[in-house]
């Protein structure tokens, strides 16, 4: 296995984005598990630096969508126009026909446009007037979302979250990185694309390379003990569908072969654990958040 140039990878991003490794790490990670990505956090913290550079150093066809209220789910998809040279319609591509799609700020979109998205992250395909249209390979999408308490936002549905394989924060870089962006050395560089580190014909043998990670019997047994512990929590609404689990079993692979191992080990699973649920679990309680539920998980189920 060598994984040295996704290390390339994850250096050259992060000097787009300061003091953001582990953000970062998870997202390359997500890639590698065939996945996607959701950023819940505020407006200018670096999401869209994010999507963009990682699009550059992976040699990804990217595009953006800016979800407003008035959206509809042809802008997403593409639209089917008649042609009176041909007496026929013909079918215009929608920006959803990419390889990295940065869905931003997608809870400002209404219920109708967000489903758009739902065909394309499940089955790679959508559907429009009766013709399925194949995307390109690898898709992967990038959504960002709001605080749920600003105005103007419409709550994701569950159908839509478990769609999302991760969810990160990347929340205010410290102080000292923050230091680095006011310098005219980052300005002058900041606007710069970064090179193509992996192409497209590795990346699709990374993935690859990714499914073959082992995890035995032990970790197997540890992951689906998290996961009923969800199932069988009286705090929590409803526990991890198996969706989620084979997400988590996946992005435990995709962080084993970053750390340069062929084999899955209980901390690989730790480590998914809260990136994989956080998005996903919601309260009973007023009294406990979801996070602290999660931990408390996490921190009590044995590991083998």
């Amino acid at each position: 296995m060598d994984n040295h140039l996704i290390h390339q990878a994850i250096e050259s991003v992060s000097t787009k984005l300061f003091d953001k490794k582990q953000q970062i790490e998870f997202a390359f990670a997500c890639i590698l598990a065939n996945g996607h990505l959701l950023i819940e956090d505020k407006p200018g913290l670096g999401k869209t630096t994010l999507a963009n550079s990682i699009s550059q150093v992976l040699g990804l066809d990217f595009s953006r969508i800016q979800f407003t209220s008035d959206m509809l789910p042809s802008d997403i998809l593409g639209v089917s126009i008649f042609q009176p040279n041909t007496a026929d319609f013909k079918f215009f591509q929608g920006p959803i026909f990419t390889q990295l799609l940065l869905a931003d700020e997608l809870n400002r979109g209404t219920p109708r446009t967000q489903s758009a998205l739902l065909e394309a992250m499940a089955e790679k395909q959508i559907s429009v007037d009766g013709h399925t249209f194949n995307l390109k390979h690898p898709f992967f999408v990038i959504a960002t979302q709001n605080p749920t308490d600003e105005a103007g936002t419409f709550p994701l549905p569950d159908s839509q979250l478990d769609r999302f394989t991760v969810s990160i924060s990347l929340g205010y870089p410290s102080a000292e990185a923050e230091k680095k962006l006011y310098t005219d050395d980052f300005a002058k560089n900041f606007n710069k694309p970064l090179a193509n580190i992996i192409d497209l014909k590795l990346l699709i043998k990374i993935q690859s390379e990714v499914e073959k990670i082992h995890a035995n019997k032990e970790c197997i047994e540890y992951l689906q003990s998290l996961i009923l512990q969800t199932r069988n929590h009286s705090l929590l609404v409803e526990g991890l569908s198996p969706r989620a689990g084979l997400a988590m079993y996946r992005f435990s692979q995709a962080l084993a072969y970053i750390a340069d191992r062929d084999f899955v080990i209980p901390e690989d699973i730790q480590k998914a654990f809260m990136p994989i649920t956080s998005h996903r679990m919601r309260s009973r309680s007023t009294q406990q958040n979801v996070h602290n539920i999660l931990e408390k998980i996490l921190h009590e189920t044995r590991i083998p």
